[in-house]
């Protein structure tokens, strides 16, 4: 009797344990999720981003999908506007999503083509996406966003407020003035989750004596 009370004793010890760590681990992961989801939410409220979707998955789809790119961003960038926060850029994007698409179908009339593009400034869901060393996290973002025809092809996007779409883009090269301006509108913390790959997101277990 006295060995079976000792090891019935021994079992709750060990199941008690046990449910201490399982209970830690949905706590913490529960912790980071949330977490997580307040970062994306504080770094959507500062950017807006720019997307593009392709006619077709075709390679003479993909390349449009690109000069249509540069043709808008080069339209934008020779607009000179200085925007004070992301607001004034949203609604300066809202209000000009007519001429957007007089660039991209110019673009697309110049080569020949018969399908027509259509703009508009949405909140839409995106993936996790990785642009240039910055990942983006899942979740809601504004965008203005551009479907080229039948807009079945594969995407591109960048960050158009703060200026990340023009220097690498336009000018061929990544310039670090695009990322100085994303430091300036988003908290420590938040540019520093833009740094880190998801596996770099660390459950932390802090053990109670």
């Amino acid at each position: 009797m006295i060995k079976k009370s000792g090891f019935r004793r021994k079992t709750g010890i060990l199941r008690t344990v046990l449910a201490v760590f399982v209970s830690s681990l949905l706590l913490n992961s529960a912790a980071l999720a949330a977490h997580r989801m307040m970062l994306q939410r504080g770094i959507a409220e500062e950017v807006v981003r720019f997307h593009i979707l392709a006619n077709s998955d075709s390679s003479k789809d993909q390349q449009v999908k690109l000069q249509v790119r540069d043709a808008v961003l080069a339209w934008m960038e020779g607009q000179e506007q200085s925007f004070s926060d992301r607001e004034a850029a949203k609604q300066y994007l809202v209000s000009h999503c007519q001429e957007i698409e007089a660039v991209a179908d110019d673009t697309l009339k110049r080569l020949g083509l018969t399908y027509r593009s259509e703009a508009e400034v949405v909140a839409a869901y995106f993936p996790e996406r990785t642009y240039q060393d910055l990942t983006f996290p899942a979740g809601w973002y504004d965008a203005v966003r551009i479907r080229l025809g039948k807009a079945e092809g594969h995407n591109w996007w960048c960050v158009l407020y703060p200026n990340l779409c023009f220097s690498d883009c336009l000018r061929g090269v990544a310039e670090d003035g695009g990322e100085e301006d994303l430091k300036k509108v988003l908290t420590a913390e938040e540019y520093e989750s833009l740094q880190q790959q998801p596996d770099q997101w660390k459950i932390t277990f802090k053990w109670f004596h």
